[in-house]
């Protein structure tokens, strides 16, 4: 128990690297990628003590180079995720007895490996089976990660110190208790930090996990599982298991311990997980915690006072950084009629500069999409709008998995406000352009808040501050994470909470101590010192 009143050292946001030509860092790095193309990773499940191989290997392969092995990881099957779950259960009372400073101090002592000896190989990983570049990859799995640990702890202790007033003779308590169960967390494949984030979490708060990590990030979860188990994690209070999703489920939805869902993923994924839990409810101890940041279809609307070097900028940054594979990714523009033709020629003038490759060469802004089912996936939007007459293709619109999934940044203008690409997410490097009147700011509002289930991100564009009020206004329902002269992507933890409502999630907010008391189930204490000794009141006197 704490003999004391201790205090997380104060987070400030991890800097981010340049990896310009010269730096030690980009040298760091390139070696980094060179070594782990060399060997083949054999990576195990982690569950309880033991790192468990099944002989049922997954090849993995980088996107951008698909003839490639990186190595291969062993599928499990339902024995594995029932063996993760008593495991996780066998490891709760202990994790949860431990002092929170200790807790505090593992995923803080994770931090600092990760931003010294791991930083090379953690973005190495990211890069080569994320397909993302440098930048990409250092913003994500270094500082984001970096910053998910530091702030979660801080966030941690000020939950903690939240405790309610005392009166007379009566001495008041708050205690934050982790979840009757377990927690169950399923990451995607486009951020190494969520995916480090999601279990860790809930387990700093006190709780055990079992971690389904998306097939195509198995790569970079077995670095973070490294480095969580150098900095000290013991056995089984996170439980990493590859396992087709179906199956999982099957086991964990119908135990009785299932406490909790930590989830990112799609929105249709997402519904019928929820749904899942609503039908299985009799059979849990608690009403499980359900916690999930899906899909968006995430817009940048233009005022007719903004800067066009501002829009075309915010466009080509949020669109396609990443391919355009960021849930917060710019997917539909609404631009004015008086500001189009001069953001088309900047669009057109950066995209022409743009190269696209692997990102082992620091030169290529965009690089392949993740894999084979979403090349064609995306393929097939640009192919049928390449049909289409309600709908133009500016710029773009060619791709080739020959070597790697790659598809150019693409551009369309559609003639339509509610043509396909304008409402359904792609998750890909497509931006679709609607040119409005100038004059008709607001009722074009009223038109980005209605065209999408979704509510992610979104952005405004304007010089004229009575616009930014009126926008702000108008879509407070429509995102989530709302920028102003910004392109809609790059939330930073501590400095804007990440997440969205409506399609796009339930909106608790990663990056805040929102999120973290969605993991605790809290109990008040009262105790009274000096008890009544007689049951009769005052007010029970003759006169």
């Amino acid at each position: 128990m704490p003999k004391g009143n201790y205090y997380i050292p104060e987070p400030s946001n991890e800097p981010v690297l340049s990896y310009a030509p010269g730096t030690d860092e980009r040298e760091a790095l390139q070696q980094a990628v060179k070594e782990a193309r060399k060997h083949e990773a054999d990576i195990p499940m982690y569950i309880g003590s033991e790192e468990v191989r099944t002989g049922n290997k997954i090849k993995m392969s980088p996107p951008y180079d698909h003839q490639h092995t990186l190595g291969y990881f062993h599928e499990g099957d339902a024995s594995h995720v029932q063996q993760a779950i008593d495991a996780a259960l066998a490891a709760k009372q202990q994790w949860e007895d431990l002092s929170w400073e200790h807790r505090a101090s593992i995923f803080l002592k994770a931090a600092d490996l990760i931003a010294g000896p791991y930083r090379a190989k953690i973005n190495a990983a990211t890069m080569l089976a994320q397909s993302k570049n440098a930048f990409q990859a250092e913003i994500d799995a270094a500082c984001e990660l970096i910053d998910f640990l530091r702030f979660n702890a801080a966030f941690m202790q000020e939950i903690y110190m939240d405790q309610p007033e005392s009166s007379p003779g009566v001495w008041n308590r708050m205690e934050y208790r982790p979840l009757e169960g377990f927690v169950f967390a399923i990451t995607p494949f486009n951020f190494t930090a969520i995916s480090g984030n999601l279990p860790a979490a809930p387990a700093l708060m006190g709780n055990t996990v079992v971690w389904k990590p998306n097939y195509s990030q198995v790569y970079s979860a077995q670095v973070i599982m490294e480095v969580f188990k150098e900095a000290g994690l013991p056995d089984g209070v996170i439980n990493l298991i590859y396992v087709d999703g179906p199956v999982a489920g099957d086991v964990i939805f119908k135990h009785p311990d299932f406490a909790g869902l930590h989830f990112t993923g799609s929105t249709k994924v997402f519904k019928h997980l929820w749904k899942t839990i609503g039908e299985n409810i009799d059979l849990y101890k608690s009403y499980p915690r359900i916690v999930g940041e899906t899909g968006g279809k995430d817009f940048v609307i233009a005022h007719k006072s903004a800067n066009a070097q501002e829009v075309a900028t915010g466009l080509v940054r949020g669109a396609f950084e990443f391919q355009g594979q960021k849930c917060s990714a710019a997917s539909r523009a609404y631009i004015p009629s008086n500001l189009w033709e001069e953001v088309k020629e900047l669009i057109g003038k950066d995209l022409k500069d743009i190269s696209m490759g692997s990102p082992e060469d620091f030169s290529n802004f965009v690089n392949a999409v993740i894999d084979q089912n979403a090349f064609k996936k995306i393929a097939g939007y640009i192919d049928q709008a390449k049909q289409d007459a309600d709908v133009e293709v500016l710029f773009g619109g060619n791709y080739d998995d020959s070597v790697g999934y790659f598809i150019e940044p693409t551009v369309l203008l559609a003639k339509d406000p509610h043509y396909t690409t304008m409402e359904e997410e792609i998750f890909g490097p497509v931006l679709t352009v609607y040119v409005y009147d100038e004059d008709k700011f607001e009722e074009t509002l009223e038109l980005v808040d209605s065209t999408s289930p979704y509510a992610l991100t979104g952005a405004v564009f304007s010089k004229d501050r009575y616009a930014v009020e009126l926008a702000t206004r108008k879509l407070r329902n429509a995102a989530g994470n709302f920028y102003i002269n910004d392109k809609p992507t790059g939330a930073v933890v501590g400095q804007q909470p990440f997440g969205g409502a409506r399609g796009s999630g339930t909106n608790d907010k990663a990056g805040a101590g929102i999120n973290l008391l969605r993991w605790v189930s809290a109990r008040t204490i009262k105790e009274t010192l000096v008890p009544p000794k007689s049951y009769r009141y005052p007010f029970l006197g003759e006169e």
